[in-house]
């Protein structure tokens, strides 16, 4: 009796079901719209931009001549970082305020790495690739697949490949040809899914898409502008193929914004997943967030004022 009457007195009678009780679970459901809202509000706000692709590579100094002989770049910038053992080396067509640049990181020591499956291609535009290839096999470089029409279309192209083993895809056009850094190809699993990813997280356009049942694959193409003038993306659907080997070669793709936490909200809001959370890089100070896309390929976003001011140190 006296443990029966020890129990009574503990017992709480439960509590009316209130609507002041309903209200927690009522704004958690409300939380969730209102946050991809502001999301969204944030996407049509900010400015973004293809800034470079980051990827490593076993030889520096080999590749900079190669990418300098070969495909007529420029060397940008250069920094070594002797604390941690590496450094970067950037190259492309033009100053990085406008253009997309190479973003090449050689690790002390290390001479090779495993290119995976994953990755594709880099694109370069060129008015005439027939040229461009006598040129690169002039200067000693490694052309793969001769110049002609690409399978099944008229496009003329080419591929070179690199000292590390990175394809070139060489692209001819007609015409003003602003930006020659045309693309980075990369192969996924599931392309509705990914052009949603792009689109709705990233904020890109979905340019174009082309489908070849007669080979099995089909490529859709972003970006934040036309691809005659700007940098984008070719993702690669090979029918049947869900998933690739990403070795360890291939980094990340930078694209700037105007504020790096901000788009660490949307990112969220929008079902991103956010790898490395919004702050300053130490040593270097310039602020970025990283997320990774469906197939695990890593997107970098970059404080677009403290990109400018690092490249004033430069």
């Amino acid at each position: 009796m006296q443990r029966a009457a020890a129990r009574l007195a503990s017992w709480t009678a439960p509590q009316p079901f209130t609507a002041a009780a309903r209200a927690p679970r009522a704004a958690r459901r409300m939380a969730a719209p209102v946050q991809a809202a502001a999301g969204s509000d944030w996407l049509s706000q900010d400015e973004r931009r293809m800034l470079h692709a980051v990827y490593r590579v076993g030889d520096m100094d080999k590749t900079i001549k190669y990418y300098q002989e070969c495909f007529g770049m420029k060397l940008l910038r250069y920094r070594d970082i002797p604390e941690d053992k590496y450094s970067n080396a950037f190259l492309g067509y033009g100053p990085e305020e406008t253009h997309f640049a190479m973003e090449l990181t050689y690790n002390y020591g290390v001479d090779s790495y495993d290119l995976g499956e994953g990755f594709g291609h880099f694109g370069i535009a060129a008015p005439d690739v027939y040229k461009l290839v006598d040129a690169v096999k002039a200067a000693g470089g490694n052309v793969s697949r001769e110049a002609g029409p690409v399978k099944g279309g008229k496009t003329v192209i080419a591929f070179v490949d690199d000292p590390t083993g990175y394809k070139f895809e060489l692209i001819q056009r007609e015409g003003e040809i602003p930006e020659p850094l045309a693309q980075v190809m990369l192969r996924v699993g599931d392309l509705d899914r990914s052009i949603k990813f792009y689109t709705e997280v990233l904020g890109m356009k979905l340019l174009r898409t082309r489908d070849n049942p007669e080979y099995k694959y089909t490529l859709a193409f972003l970006g934040y502008g036309p691809e005659e003038s700007s940098t984008v993306f070719e993702l690669t659907y090979n029918y049947g193929k869900e998933g690739y080997e990403k070795g360890n070669a291939y980094a990340q793709v930078a694209i700037s914004t105007k504020d790096v936490y901000k788009t660490a909200e949307q990112v969220k809001a929008a079902g991103g997943n956010v790898t490395r959370e919004p702050g300053p890089v130490p040593g270097i100070g310039t602020k970025i967030l990283a997320c990774t896309d469906p197939d695990g390929y890593k997107i970098v976003f970059v404080d677009n004022e403290d990109f400018l001011k690092e490249l004033e140190q430069k």
